[in-house]
């Protein structure tokens, strides 16, 4: 059986252009950033999203939509893009995603975050790699460490809300201690712990990918920071699967990447053939593939001690299965580009 053979129902989409730059040079990046930004140009990508939500709001209402732009917020007109952002409805006009900012001073943070704040921020998020040192050298920038402890005083200063995580691997979890106790110093309360995905350059920390006997070292009082219903092990999940318990991913959200390549074909196309042909990709991509059931049952460990999400780990053994049988299709986990998440 393959996955394809459980059609999925689209639930949202996000469109997305990767026009601004990032800052950072991040072992761990979704984006695989290397340096060129890949995204179609801000104006007319924001007037193909305009058009885009107000064709769903009439014609496709109960599908979610939102507009986003990376690879980092470092656009050069932030606070129009929010304002553009919240115009449309987007979340990402409430919700920024911080990292790989450009160095600031501390009045610049300050105005900074005053004027998100005024213009509809609600929430920001910053990512921790570990102490300092580890930090700044896993992100490829001396001070980035620094830079993210000062904007979170200045954004919870400004009544915006902070969230702070950390991807633990084997090489960080003996910093995740003072990670903690430094950020809730500093008056963040909202810390989560993840475990790395595989996508991206996250296949580099495949090597170092955490082990449960690692994660329970860690004091218990900091351990519930890591959604244990979210990332088990491997022999969890395995053990979940043999007894029936995962249900097949019924629900997807489709991401449609806006390219300097691609744009003036997305300006002419009517949107409902966007979205048909991002779902035609994904139900190709699946159909090559086996189901999880069946590629844990040639791949799986039932031992295994590694922590995984669900997606992870079957997207680890699709790799798997696509290196052995040779699959060569188009690749919709890829985030850069024009693809899916099924869930």
């Amino acid at each position: 059986m393959t996955a394809a053979e459980h059609k999925p129902v689209t639930r949202s989409i996000m469109l997305q252009t990767l026009c601004t730059p990032c800052a950072n040079f991040c072992r761990y990046c979704l984006l695989s950033w290397n340096g060129r930004v890949s995204g179609a140009d801000w104006d007319r990508s924001a007037a193909l999203a305009k058009r885009f939500s107000e064709w769903m709001k009439k014609n496709r209402p109960e599908l979610k939509f939102d507009f986003a732009f990376g690879c980092s917020m470092e656009h050069p007109k932030l606070i129009e893009a929010v304002d553009f952002l919240n115009s449309i409805g987007s979340v990402m006009g409430r919700f920024l995603q911080l990292d790989g900012m450009r160095m600031r001073t501390d009045p610049e943070l300050d105005a900074l975050f005053s004027s998100l704040s005024a213009h509809g921020v609600e929430h920001v998020d910053f990512t921790f790699y570990g102490t300092e040192a580890y930090h700044d050298r896993f992100a490829a920038r001396r001070g980035d460490h620094e830079l993210m402890l000062r904007s979170i005083r200045f954004a919870l200063a400004a009544h915006i809300a902070v969230t702070a995580d950390m991807p633990l691997t084997g090489e960080n979890i003996g910093m995740a201690n003072s990670v903690v106790d430094e950020l809730r110093r500093l008056g963040c309360g909202d810390i989560r712990f993840r475990i790395p995905h595989g996508e991206g350059r996250g296949a580099l920390l495949e090597p170092v990918r955490l082990k449960i006997s690692e994660f329970e070292a860690l004091e218990a009082g900091i351990r519930p920071l890591l959604n244990r219903a979210v990332f088990k092990t491997e022999g969890e999940w395995l053990d979940m699967a043999q007894r029936g318990e995962l249900a097949p991913e019924s629900n997807r959200s489709l991401l449609i990447s806006l390219t300097p390549q691609n744009i003036g074909e997305m300006e002419a196309m009517q949107v409902e053939r966007i979205i048909s042909e991002a779902e035609r990709l994904d139900e190709e991509y699946y159909a090559a593939f086996p189901d999880f059931a069946a590629l844990a049952e040639t791949y799986g460990d039932k031992n295994g001690e590694r922590l995984f999400s669900r997606r992870d780990l079957f997207h680890y053994y699709r790799k798997s299965y696509a290196l052995e049988h040779g699959v060569k299709v188009y690749d919709v986990t890829d985030e850069t580009q024009t693809g899916s998440r099924r869930y």
